[in-house]
């Protein structure tokens, strides 16, 4: 929810036209994050106003609501009409943009970020997040003469900045720095938040800050990438005049491209970039609260670090959509997300499985009371998926809990349970306040995500990186049958060497090895999925039942159809039927019964017989060679799948899910990486 990209170069010279395409290429990587409406902010002058008792001339805002498209036209077109010069050179410029998921006001220019302090644009904020305390902080400014423009939780932010900083001047301190102004701005502020600022009174310097919304820091030193300087720098101190361009962003999905070496800010944390260098601060609430002065914190040490990532993980390569090439992606995100974690030495009889983010804890998580998996949901229904298998090998009461719900109801969290905290981002607001609340229950907290650095990363006692790679469509695809893999290598790993599931053990090991294969096998009914899309592009209605492990492919089926193709779908646990969901059987709606074998085939044998009895539109997902006895004399649509291990049939059945809501989408006419409403990084409550 929400894009944050900020681009500052130091010492060497770009052109206006250049500038604006690296912040709009910043934001294009963002696009899939969700957003309704995007802006950005870059200097007027190349005149910096350092040397002058006169501020520099105001910045540039431009902000359009729509895609990203439209605003770049809406800039060429207003450059254009002022006959601003595109090729004007900087050799210092700090230039921020944003795209923006409505949360406070319809999507429309007038609340489109940067958000600025007043008409001159004195200072500029972009905002990812929620400020909870807004309509008092804009009481208390109307109230000292400020006017509002936007509908925007965001407008107080530069406001009460341009307040402290008039209030510091009027008090005599004409030297006050940028970052007092920003940590006293953020001393006032609840919630959740990342936040870019810039000031016409402090050309050429960015100050970023963020608590419970994610940020990075991206550092470029030309010289050193033409060999001209070592290969690391204490950047915190050093403003050496090396050419550099420094980059800010939500994900480091817009990094890549530029620059390896990056910080990934941790909240509460205020980065200062000035002079070609940065400087990282930490805000203390406290300090400042009973004095007149503001605050001076001294800076911290943090070093740099390298992301494992390459630009062809965030590229489309030959596929249409992001969505189409993550779903085809899944054989080799799925090997990558078990190599080195599975043993299978010389002699067939030993297997085992090494995860190294958990191997200090296994003996605690063993002692649990019980556990319980915590997500939101595509990871929820990964968590439901792996929920039998750790209850089978382990023996431990494995519960199951909706984020939100557990914060809403403040749900018991003991000392001697362990939490499994599922999340492809790392990042999901109601994970992490989920989070927070176990870690002041006592509980040990597991980390279950595909992003490295991310707030469940560090801030979890251990977990498990999944390791699926770069996803960047709104629907989750190869995260979700990697976190089913990964939750069963936990389960494995939890049951350690137990003699009595030696088999069993064993038999699961074998078919994660295979599973890859069995995946690639089932990629080739994408033909299959797009002549059946085609049969259901006009439906309004589809319902998909399963049990056992495959209850949760029945939620994330329709989770794909419903999220992406937006057709009202549902899934529904098959012994659940006779309770209601009967009643809507006719021989027009759409069914979807998974019915593979394991130990629950025979009772979906009675639900397809009942369905069918009641004239039931029905499609059956089940294992190659079982048509005839699923469907006996053709009575309804086949989708034959291979046989794997019970436990993990759920990773082939989603497949020919994923397939077919895709097919829907692209027939439908919708965008499938971006569908309606909907954002990748949900980082708000």
């Amino acid at each position: 929810m929400c894009g944050i990209f900020a681009y500052l170069n130091y010492n060497v010279s770009r052109e206006r036209r250049y500038i604006l395409e690296v912040l709009f290429n910043g934001l294009r990587r963002l696009e899939y994050r969700g957003y309704d409406s995007s802006g950005i902010s870059i200097d007027y002058s190349s005149v910096s106003g350092e040397s002058s008792a006169v501020a520099a001339p105001p910045p540039l805002v431009f902000r359009q609501e729509g895609k990203i498209e439209s605003l770049v036209r809406s800039v060429y077109e207003d450059v254009a009409a002022t006959e601003l010069n595109l090729e004007e050179s900087f050799s210092v410029h700090a230039g921020i943009a944003h795209t923006r998921w409505a949360t406070h006001g319809e999507p429309a220019p007038r609340n489109s970020h940067p958000q600025t302090s007043d008409p001159g644009n004195e200072f500029l904020v972009v905002h990812n997040g929620v400020v909870t305390n807004y309509e008092v902080l804009k009481e208390t400014l109307v109230r000292h003469g400020f006017t509002f423009e936007s509908e925007t939780d965001t407008e107080v932010i530069p406001k009460l900045a341009k307040f402290v900083f008039d209030k510091a001047n009027e008090e005599g301190d004409h030297n006050v720095t940028f970052s007092q102004v920003v940590l006293e701005v953020m001393r006032h502020l609840d919630g959740a938040y990342a936040l870019i600022f810039k000031s016409r009174h402090y050309p050429h310097e960015l100050i970023a800050c963020k608590r419970g919304s994610p940020l990075v820091l991206g550092v470029k030193d030309l010289a050193e990438a033409n060999g001209a300087a070592p290969s690391f720098y204490d950047y915190n101190t050093s403003k050496n005049n090396h050419p550099k361009e420094l980059f800010l962003s939500s994900d480091a999905n817009a990094l890549v491209e530029h620059t390896k070496k990056v910080l990934v800010i941790e909240d509460g944390e205020v980065v200062h970039l000035k002079a070609g260098g940065f400087s990282v601060l930490k805000f203390e609430d406290d300090k400042g609260k009973n004095c007149g002065a503001l605050s001076r914190p001294a800076s911290v040490q943090r070093a740099l670090s390298i992301l494992e990532m390459e630009v062809e993980q965030i590229n489309k390569g030959k596929y249409d959509h992001y969505m189409q090439k993550e779903i085809h992606e899944q054989p080799e995100s799925l090997t990558t997300t078990m190599r080195g974690r599975l043993i299978r030495g010389g002699s067939s009889k030993a297997r085992s499985v090494l995860l190294g983010g958990l191997k200090d804890h296994l003996k605690t998580i063993r002692r649990s009371r019980r556990i319980v998996f915590i997500g939101c949901g595509t990871s929820y229904n990964a968590a439901l998926a792996a929920r039998p298998l750790l209850e089978e090998l382990s023996g431990i009461p494995v519960s199951m809990e909706i984020a939100s719900d557990l914060v809403d109801r403040q749900g018991p969290i003991y000392r001697e349970d362990t939490a499994v905290f599922v999340s492809q981002s790392g990042e999901t607001a109601d994970t992490l306040q989920a989070l927070q609340y176990a870690l002041e229950n006592g509980a040990l907290c597991v980390g279950i995500t595909n992003t490295v650095g991310s707030a469940i990363a560090r801030n979890t006692h251990c977990g498990v990186h999944i390791n699926a790679g770069a996803e960047i469509g709104v629907a989750s695809t190869k995260a979700y049958t990697s976190q089913i893999v990964v939750m069963a290598m936990v389960a494995l790993a939890i049951a350690g060497d137990t003699i009595s599931n030696q088999e069993r053990r064993d038999a699961i090991i074998d078919g994660l090895y295979d599973l890859p294969n069995k995946v690639r096998e089932v990629l080739k009914l994408d033909k299959e999925m797009k002549e059946l899309a085609k049969l259901l592009i006009a439906e309004q209605s589809l319902l998909v039942f399963g049990r056992g492990y495959n209850y949760a492919t029945a939620l994330e089926g329709a989770l794909k159809v419903k999220e992406v193709a937006l057709m009202h779908s549902e899934g529904i646990l098959a012994g659940e039927m006779k309770h209601g969901p009967l009643a809507l059987v006719d021989e027009t709606l759409p069914i979807v019964v998974i019915a593979t074998r394991d130990s629950c085939f025979i009772k979906q044998q009675s639900v397809i017989q009942q369905l069918h009895a009641r004239k039931g539109r029905l499609i059956v997902m089940c294992s190659k060679g079982d048509a005839a006895s699923v469907c006996p004399g053709g009575s309804g649509r086949v989708i034959e799948v291979p046989q794997v291990e019970d436990c993990l049939q759920p990773v082939v059945n989603i497949v020919p899910m994923q397939l077919l809501a895709y097919h829907l989408t692209v027939q439908r006419g919708y965008n499938v990486d971006q569908p309606r409403n909907l954002a990748k990084s949900v980082t708000t409550q």
